[in-house]
């Protein structure tokens, strides 16, 4: 018996270069999807083109009013509310202090909402102040 490559959907994906050397992807046609996570650059360049998007910012009140990224809207109950209001094929990006808040709250809304555009700003509100908005304090 000879193996195929392809079987019930599944082949490789296209080569790729990680950080630690060469490798490849497996494509997946039954992979649920995932949160994606943006680069503090990748994010500003997205807002200045423009796109419609929404940056939720997952913190405490505390710590935003310490800081905070422009155009943000606090996640609350009533912007909880809001966003479950909108098309579930919307860009959303989630941002906290380091990113592991912003993460789960991506990942809640990815399994529990239903969207499918979610992003994780990686290194949340400290990455944008040190790479992209020096204004913005650091704590």
């Amino acid at each position: 018996m000879t193996s195929n490559p392809v079987a019930n959907g599944v082949h490789p994906g296209a080569t790729q270069e990680p950080p630690d050397g060469a490798g490849f992807t497996i494509a997946h046609p039954n992979e649920p999807p995932r949160v994606n996570q943006i680069s503090a650059t990748e994010l500003k360049a997205m807002m200045d083109r423009g796109l419609p998007s929404e940056l939720v910012d997952v913190r405490t009140e505390e710590e935003r009013a310490i800081a905070k990224i422009e155009g943000s809207r606090l996640l609350n109950e009533e912007s909880h509310d809001y966003l479950l209001s909108l098309d579930r094929n919307m860009t959303i990006v989630f941002h906290c202090h380091h990113g592991i808040r912003s993460q789960s709250a991506a990942e809640y809304f990815l399994r529990e909402e239903g969207f499918r555009n979610l992003y994780n700003l990686r290194g949340g509100i400290d990455a944008w102040s040190q790479l992209m908005d020096p204004s913005v304090p650091r704590y």
